[in-house]
């Protein structure tokens, strides 16, 4: 089973993206709703697959992939974003595996989110 650690301001958001991980078979391992938390949360909860909203890496300081995958190196990270633009290319860039707009279709967020899945079993 893919051990995810979900962060996101909103909880909303948080909401439904951990019942869409559920009905993937996936397990949610920790919620965060801001950079700190996360930083903490994913050396302690060891997650197969960090899937971050775009917000809290635009908000955190410094270089902050970097520190995500330093503080669980083996985690795909997936970065959620609210549009296809330059922001989508900064987040493949800055170091995330793949990304998630917020703006699909349920349906295509759980296809990526089995894409991402890929990811975790065969690294």
């Amino acid at each position: 089973m893919i051990r995810v650690l979900l962060a996101a301001p909103q909880p909303d958001v948080r909401a439904a993206l951990r019942l869409l991980l559920l009905d993937l078979s996936m397990e949610v391992v920790g919620e965060a709703a801001d950079w700190p938390t996360i930083l903490a949360l994913a050396p302690e909860n060891q997650p197969d697959m960090l899937l971050v909203d775009w917000e809290l890496i635009t908000v955190a300081s410094g270089n902050t992939l970097t520190q995500l995958r330093a503080a669980c190196p083996p985690a795909a990270v997936i970065v959620l974003i609210s549009q296809l633009d330059a922001r989508q290319q900064a987040a493949l860039s800055a170091g995330a595996d793949a990304f998630i707009s917020k703006g699909e279709m349920p349906d295509r967020v759980a296809d990526r989110l089995r894409a991402a899945a890929e990811l975790v079993l065969v690294s």
